[in-house]
């Protein structure tokens, strides 16, 4: 899902700057540490099982809910993220394909190709995006991160068995467009509601990042199911509130649709993005 997006204080952009140059392995004081990463250990990379994050080829999950403009306005919000049959090779290991699709009132601000895998150990790891920005229907961005490129790096997505008390985890680094997104499991065993279902044994996981300084999203996870909700907390600017609204299986058709969908974005990647998108191989 999109990461907030705040002006860095300049503390948050030293932190920034300081754990870049550190690559792999920030100081004691930065935020958020990184797991290690093999590549080797990606046998059944495509299987992603763990039930904290389930992602089966043709699993759709909607959200919505609300968020504030910079004027303090509230609006309407909606996600589709879905998981496609398509895989993708970054820094020798294959992965999985999610297409997800942003919206503001009702209109599509952002369109996504996203990465993951699970590894031997039953740990998600997230391997990099490339969302595509729109304004009154029209391309405006694409901040792309892929491991291996621009000195980003893959991160841990979803532990295999998350426990309260575990350090801070980067989720993913891609330092050329300031991604730093960073988890922190905060409760196990909790209860909550949306309007699917009611849910018991619930997991809430803080995120945040450097320049996200006094801000996060809490992110609540269903064994099973998958994320539930999503709240905010801080200085959070966008206030961005969201509720599981649809967990289905989508037709045959409908997975064709959105594989045929992530595959004409891959293309416009191929042309707006040369310098990192451009250097990997083609979703199969």
């Amino acid at each position: 899902m999109r990461q907030l997006h705040f002006v860095p204080t300049i503390i948050a952009l030293f932190m920034l700057i300081f754990v870049s140059s550190c690559g792999s392995k920030p100081s004691p004081g930065a935020t958020a540490e990184f797991k290690d990463f093999d590549a080797g250990n990606f046998d059944k990379s495509t299987e992603i099982d763990n039930p904290w994050m389930p992602m089966q080829p043709g699993t759709r999950w909607i959200y919505e809910g609300t968020a504030v403009d910079e004027e303090g306005n509230n609006f309407a919000r909606r996600i589709e993220f879905s998981i496609t049959d398509l895989t993708k090779e970054i820094v020798g290991v294959h992965t999985v394909v999610a297409w997800i699709v942003d919206y503001n009132n009702d209109a599509i601000i952002e369109k996504e190709i996203a990465f993951y895998a699970q590894d031997n150990d039953g740990n998600v790891w997230y391997f990099g995006e490339h969302p595509e920005e729109f304004k009154d229907g029209k391309f405006v961005d694409a901040p792309t991160w892929l491991a291996g490129i621009e000195e980003a790096k893959a991160g841990i997505k979803m532990m295999a068995e998350p426990q309260v008390g575990t350090a801070k985890y980067f989720q993913g680094w891609g330092p050329a467009v300031e991604w730093s997104d960073y988890g922190n499991i905060q409760k196990m065993g909790q209860e909550t509601c949306v309007p699917l279902d009611c849910y018991k044994d619930v997991m809430v996981i803080a995120e945040s990042s450097l320049k996200e300084v006094g801000a996060a999203q809490f992110k609540y996870y269903v064994s099973g199911v998958g994320e539930i909700r999503v709240n905010w907390g801080g200085q959070d600017a966008t206030q961005e509130a969201l509720t599981l609204v649809e967990h289905a299986q989508l037709s045959p058709e409908g997975l064709a649709e959105i594989q045929a969908e992530a595959l004409a974005l891959e293309k416009h990647a191929y042309e707006v993005s040369p310098e990192v998108y451009g250097q990997t191989p083609p979703m199969e």
